[in-house]
């Protein structure tokens, strides 16, 4: 069975920091893109940041740049996030894109066929 499971999520108080990851069994994570995906109550999902299956090549959303910082290593993806704020408030997702070794990665959504569970972010005073 195909499973992404993500971890790391929690409360933490404006300006803290987190770090997600994100893991998978029944399949080789290295081989494939991975997305970082947020949604917070009432606002649709929103792109936050990717990295291509070699980590060669990383893009994110502008409201989360220069705060946000996604990585790879031993067959898990990170997500480690600083200077948090409300608005960054919200479950993120972990994301498989559709195609082995893809050498670059978007934020659309609808390229990532597999999903993790969700891991909940408050950042909250």
């Amino acid at each position: 069975q195909l499973q992404l499971v993500e971890s790391g999520g929690g409360s933490v108080q404006p300006g803290g920091s987190l770090r997600l990851s994100c893991s998978a069994s029944g399949f080789t994570l290295d081989y494939y893109a991975i997305g970082w995906f947020r949604q917070a109550p009432g606002k649709e999902r929103e792109g936050v940041s990717c990295i291509s299956y070699s980590g060669g090549f990383t893009d994110y959303a502008d409201s989360v740049k220069g705060r946000f910082t996604i990585s790879r290593d031993n067959a898990k993806v990170y997500l480690q996030m600083n200077s948090l704020k409300p608005e960054d408030t919200a479950v993120y997702y972990c994301a498989v894109h559709r195609m082995e070794f893809y050498r670059q990665c978007v934020l659309t959504g609808s390229q990532y066929p597999g999903w993790g569970q969700g891991t909940q972010v408050t950042v909250s005073s």
